[in-house]
């Protein structure tokens, strides 16, 4: 039986690991070939390890495992050209681009008092300025071969309800939130549908270099501002395998969801319902 994204293609940010590399992996196992991209050096401010170009090649190993193939780029986000010519090799190869998922971030935690403007410029550069020039590399590939197609952007649970000790975060995931639903109104004409996915608490490098670190800037929020605390309490308790938020991306880039555009899909265990 035909995999659900059986012959398409998917350009995907931030593959290296975590949940970018999942969605690699689903996708691919439904049938579709990739075009990976991440960085090889570490994000200045990012409190915790990111990622590397070996990261990358376990990523097409994987990919390359499950019988499909893939193009991989080592590629930062925010460099719009870098991605353009990494999209269009990717589409040189395997002739078409289908599905796109916008995931590279980073999350820079800390009270308010500790955000610099240089923070906070890192992470709207990578996590809204980024995404936006994924969806900008791509869309010309899209629209000139006319087969419509699927782009998922990755917001946050925290672009919905917003988070404590997080403002830069949750200005650049409200920023994806509604940057989906504008490209969503505009590409509807070209059978192009654009939604965003909201993922809670993922056991993620990104989350595990901040949860529960003593010295993390989560950490010090905590213990300045307790009471906020209870805005992450999530109904189903511990932290979801990436897994799960490729299944919701898989969903979203499958004909399936062929009437489902301007969506905002949280995937977070109840945290963002009030």
């Amino acid at each position: 039986m035909a995999g659900r994204v059986e012959g398409k293609v998917a350009f995907i940010t931030g593959a290296a690991r975590g949940q970018g590399r999942s969605h690699a992996l689903r996708l691919a196992e439904e049938g579709a070939d990739i075009i990976a991209i991440d960085i090889d050096q570490q994000v200045e401010h990012v409190p915790y390890a990111t990622a590397t170009a070996d990261d990358l090649r376990e990523t097409v190993r994987q990919v390359e495992a499950l019988d499909r193939r893939i193009v991989a780029e080592v590629c930062d986000v925010r460099d719009l050209e870098e991605l353009k010519s990494a999209v269009s090799k990717g589409v040189a190869e395997f002739g078409r681009l289908d599905i796109v998922a916008g995931n590279a971030g980073v999350d820079i935690v800390g009270p308010w008092h500790d955000m610099t403007p240089e923070i906070v410029r890192t992470t709207i550069d990578i996590n809204l300025i980024g995404v936006w020039n994924t969806v900008m590399a791509a869309l010309p590939h899209m629209i000139d071969a006319g087969n419509g197609g699927s782009i998922i952007l990755t917001s946050s649970a925290n672009g919905i309800k917003a988070g404590p000790w997080n403002v830069a975060y949750n200005m650049s995931k409200f920023g994806v939130t509604g940057m989906a639903k504008s490209f969503a109104q505009e590409l509807a004409k070209d059978r192009i549908r654009v939604n965003s996915v909201h993922p809670g608490g993922v056991d993620t490098p990104m989350a595990n270099g901040i949860l529960g670190v003593p010295e993390s800037g989560f950490t010090k929020g905590q213990e300045e501002n307790p009471d906020l605390f209870g805005m992450l309490t999530q109904w189903i308790p511990g932290m979801m395998p990436p897994r799960e938020i490729s299944n919701a991306v898989l969903f979203l880039a499958s004909d399936e969801a062929s009437w489902v555009t301007g969506h905002a899909l949280a995937v977070d265990g109840g945290m963002t319902q009030y």
